[in-house]
Order: structure tokens, then C-alpha cells, then sequence
């Protein structure tokens, strides 16, 4: 089952994003779980990461919030908030055949 993975940063959370980042990559990397990631960003000229977007395929909800609470940029603070949201994938070149 998939799921979306909506986290939204901290105000001025950007250097604690920065410091995480590779142990963050690595444990998304490593799961298995994740089908597509990546940050969301500001609209500003210049955008600036202000929060993560991720989709996993998981068994059941349980295990897509063990991987949202495991995420070392949640365990980091970094998050605001976090939302968990089942997803039906239907279209997209990520998608196996």
C-alpha cells in the first residue's frame, strides 16, 4: 500500500535540515520502502527546501508511521508537522509495470 508523507519544517529550520541531510538520504535510500522523495520547497526567487514530500510502499499504516518517526529529520526536530496520507499511484513513469 502507498502512502504520501507530507512534513513541513520548522520556521528557520534550514541549517538543522542541512546537518541531517546525508544521514536523512542514507536511511530513505537504504529502506526499500520509498518509490519517490523529495523536498518541497519555497516560492521565493531563490527556493529554499521547507519541507519533505515522500512516497512509500508500505504494508499498512503502522509501518508508514514507524518510517515517518524513524526519519532522522524527524528524530532531529526538525518537522512542524507531519502528515501520513494513503495514496493510489495511477499514472507516472516511477510506476513498475
Amino acid at each position: 500500500m502507498h502512502f504520501v508523507i507530507l512534513a513541513y519544517d520548522k520556521a528557520d529550520s534550514l541549517e538543522l535540515r542541512m546537518s541531517v541531510r546525508s544521514d536523512h538520504l542514507d536511511y530513505a535510500e537504504n529502506s526499500g520502502v520509498v518509490q519517490l522523495a523529495g523536498p518541497i520547497l519555497s516560492e521565493e526567487d531563490e527556493p529554499k527546501p521547507r519541507g519533505s514530500m515522500i512516497v512509500i510502499d508500505v504494508h499498512n499504516r503502522a509501518a508508514a508511521e514507524n518510517f515517518a518517526e524513524n526519519d532522522p529529520y524527524a528524530k532531529a526536530g526538525l518537522f512542524d508537522k507531519v502528515r501520513i496520507l494513503p495514496f493510489n499511484p495511477v499514472l507516472g513513469s516511477w510506476l513498475e509495470d
